[in-house]
């Protein structure tokens, strides 16, 4: 895969959806220093539907009044190939959500309607070693979109499954009654949907001590009845709890997944991220899909050498079909 640029200062920074929930509670970070750098400043330029650019001023005014010593510039527009000019990072959060009662493909076609001119514009006006992170549904073919549409790097477009590894860090912990910080070599295998797999088979402690028995083991009742289904579904747990979607929570992982592609993940651990494949444990190459990854010298990498499991390989499968699934419908679409 090609290695993104190495990050200068100041950084061209591009968000979409920018009046929405998840990329309020983003940009503040990000004008904080905690993505790039606490000494690298950052230009940043808000995307949004022409109906939301209003709302999208508003976020930008109070971006300027926090004062941030490492933010730049802030511009607000409804036009891609502006919002992604000289853009050396971009998080599209921005996507069409699946309306009552609305099919899957109509879900695909009303998203390839935005993710597939974006990729355009990124392919047109960003930095050539741009890094671009997907975070609106489905992010894992919303991320083969923009990818294919714009005929990106193979490096350069990933999706967001670290939410959910941080969910599945976040169960473990209660459950052993340990920090979250103490915990290793979690990964979430597949698409970032029900079908996912959360995998606990490789945890590990701070002393390199396997976890997976003390949690029961991998075909235990607790890892199969519990912690697999509620990672699974806890975006949709919050919304029956808070009322809305997932935000805060997401907007974290985002910043997590980029600050770690940017500055690397800490030596002899890995996180879950989306990207697409190599042919690795046997996912069929190119199809965006969330690996056991580690980030060196500023790029992606799919850890290699893992055994699994034949319960493993059964629900990995699953999930790939489901992900071949939607890139057929893409391409029956004609949205590529």
């Amino acid at each position: 895969m090609q290695s993104p640029a190495p990050v200068t200062s100041p950084v061209t920074v591009t968000v979409t959806g920018a009046a929405g929930q998840i990329a309020y509670a983003l940009l503040f970070r990000i004008a904080a220093g905690e993505v790039f750098g606490r000494d690298t400043v950052v230009n940043l330029n808000l995307l949004e539907i022409p109906a939301a650019t209003t709302a999208a001023e508003g976020v930008a005014m109070e971006l300027q009044d926090a004062a941030f010593p490492l933010l730049g510039t802030v511009t607000v527009t409804d036009d891609a190939a502006v919002a992604f000019t000289g853009a050396d990072a971009a998080f599209l959060v921005g996507a069409k959500p699946r309306g009552k009662g609305a099919e899957r493909s109509e879900l695909l076609a009303d998203n390839g309607g935005v993710f597939g001119p974006q990729g355009k514009a990124i392919a047109a006006n960003a930095h050539s070693g741009v890094r671009v992170l997907v975070v609106g549904n489905p992010a894992n073919t919303n991320a083969a979109i923009a990818a294919a549409a714009g005929g990106l790097p193979a490096g350069s477009v990933t999706a967001m499954t670290r939410l959910d590894h941080n969910r599945a860090l976040s169960q473990v912990a209660q459950r052993l009654g340990t920090p979250v910080a103490g915990l290793h070599r979690m990964t979430v295998w597949g698409n970032h949907s029900t079908t996912q797999f959360p995998d606990i088979t490789e945890l590990v402690d701070d002393t390199g001590r396997p976890l997976a028995e003390d949690l029961g083991g991998p075909e235990g009742t607790w890892n199969t009845d519990e912690f697999i289904p509620r990672v699974a579904k806890r975006g949709a747990e919050i919304i029956s709890v808070r009322g809305s979607s997932s935000a805060a929570s997401a907007a974290s992982a985002a910043v997590d997944h980029m600050h770690d592609w940017v500055h690397g993940t800490p030596e002899g651990d890995w996180v879950s991220v989306v990207l697409p494949s190599d042919g690795s444990y046997g996912v069929p190459e190119g199809l965006m899909c969330s690996f056991p990854c580690r980030s060196v010298d500023g790029a992606w990498q799919i850890v290699q050498g893992l055994e699994l499991s034949e319960v493993q390989r059964t629900r990995l499968d699953a999930s790939v079909e489901e992900l071949a699934d939607e890139w057929s419908t893409v391409q029956e679409l004609g949205l590529v």
